[in-house]
């Protein structure tokens, strides 16, 4: 893809796959809406990318949109009524707010944990969703597990290879903790359904991170052979095919 920036590589790759864009505002931050064309539903799956790239040889990346379409590539095998919505500052949407710290210590903060729970309220009442799951890859599954207790609407947690002890997590990779963030395993657990799945091979964030981090009443899912990229596509229907089962019977949230 030559010389194009993360997020240009982004936006090419999310329209490959069909997928419509806007921006939408959350609290003081701009936002990425990805969307598939197709009638709403009551329940509508919000899709948490990864932290990207966050630093490069030890400095702040200027663009740390993922590099991964991953998550992407999940939701379009998604058959429920789906969106992703991206975090502040990354996708190319960085204003006068913004500044490195938000992508680096910061990036479960205060700041963006609010915006992101306002910019997913605003997606949720455009489309007119009574209930949502929030899905969340790597980092955005500590983003999924913090806005769970933000959104009223959440019915429903899935995470994949999520470093939901955020503070173990940087002890096992000797670099100092994230100061000014957030830290799931430290804060009110989400009284929704949450189902963790975490590869048996992952050295990026080992299975001991996500089961120290899960709540209470969590479901830790270990899949021995996967590591933290391979091979969570091949599993993704039986994934949705679970989540569907949760959550079906399940009366609208209050």
């Amino acid at each position: 893809m030559g010389c194009r920036t993360a997020s240009e590589q982004f936006a090419q790759r999310a329209a490959e796959r069909g997928l419509d864009a806007e921006t939408v505002t959350g609290a003081g931050f701009e936002h990425l809406v990805l969307s598939r064309s197709r009638p709403p539903g009551p329940l509508l799956h919000v899709y948490l990318d990864g932290d990207g790239t966050p630093s490069i040889e030890g400095y702040p990346a200027v663009d740390p949109t993922p590099r991964n379409p991953l998550v992407l590539d999940l939701m379009t095998l998604d058959t429920t009524p789906a969106v992703y919505i991206g975090r502040p500052c990354y996708h190319g949407l960085s204003g006068a707010t913004c500044s490195s710290t938000l992508w680096t210590s910061g990036r479960y903060s205060e700041p963006v944990v609010a915006s992101m729970a306002a910019a997913v309220g605003r997606v949720v009442a455009a489309n007119g969703a009574a209930r949502i799951v929030l899905i969340g890859y790597s980092g955005g599954g500590v983003l999924a597990v913090l806005l769970a207790t933000r959104v009223p609407q959440t019915v429903g947690v899935v995470t994949i290879a999520a470093n939901l002890d955020t503070d173990a997590w940087r002890d096992v990779h000797r670099t100092p903790h994230l100061r000014g963030s957030l830290n799931p395993a430290r804060e009110p657990a989400p009284s929704v359904p949450q189902r963790h799945y975490t590869g048996g091979r992952d050295a990026i964030v080992p299975v001991s991170i996500t089961r120290q981090g899960a709540t209470a009443g969590a479901e830790v899912i270990v899949v021995a052979d996967y590591d933290h990229r391979c091979c969570w596509v091949t599993l993704w229907p039986t994934v949705l095919a679970a989540l569907e089962r949760d959550i079906s019977p399940q009366r609208p949230a209050k």
